[in-house]
């Protein structure tokens, strides 16, 4: 052989790398088949790891965080409620003998509706009826007008002049019920002294005759 070149196989030999036709190669071994594996999931691997290590920490800082302050509760129905004294009604055509009809006006004037459960009075022997009956719901920016109508059933007991008349309005909101007493006014009073007074005049035995 003569000349400087690469130095050729001779027969017979093999290159190390280059497996023989026909033989197995040998398993890889288990620690490189693990780096390999880390390495095709390393980001999956890092990120788990991120979110065992921050949930921990996030759990904390969202129960620690400052909590917002509870919504107002909203204010007593008699404290918002309003009933004002609109004037004399007709009485109903089917209403008994001896009864009068006035007219009020019932303003919610803030917080959630109001409901009004009962419309009473204090005069024993007065009884008390009104269109709409209760219960029926006020709410802010809709008053409602109501006619009560009043029925005298024995003029024994009925006052000669109402001093200062009220309505019993019984009223339930989400914060309570209450009963309160609205003082109507004096044009009320006079109104009511009139109508009870012309119904037990007229009820009242004529005199006798000489």
């Amino acid at each position: 052989m003569s000349g400087v070149g690469p130095v050729e196989p001779g027969p017979g030999t093999r290159a190390w790398d280059t497996p023989e036709p026909g033989t197995r190669s040998l398993p890889e071994p288990p620690r490189r088949r693990l780096a390999r594996l880390y390495a095709r999931h390393r980001r999956a691997v890092l990120a788990s790891a991120a979110a065992a290590v921050l949930l921990p920490g996030g759990g904390y800082l969202y129960v620690t965080r400052p909590q917002p302050p509870p919504p107002p509760a909203p204010p007593y129905p008699y404290l918002v409620v309003h009933v004002s004294y609109l004037g004399k009604e007709t009485a109903p055509a089917n209403a008994p003998r001896q009864s009068f009809s006035f007219a009020v006006k019932v303003t919610t004037q803030s917080g959630p509706p109001v409901t009004v459960m009962d419309i009473t009075q204090s005069y024993d022997s007065v009884s008390l009826t009104s269109v709409p009956r209760p219960p029926f719901r006020t709410e802010v920016g809709s008053p409602r007008k109501i006619v009560v109508t009043m029925h005298v059933t024995e003029c024994a007991n009925v006052p000669v002049s109402a001093g200062l008349p009220f309505l019993d309005v019984t009223l339930r909101n989400t914060r309570a019920i209450q009963r309160h007493s609205f003082i109507l006014g004096e044009r009320y009073a006079h109104d009511l002294s009139e109508a009870l007074q012309g119904i037990c005049d007229n009820d009242a035995p004529s005199s006798p005759k000489p």
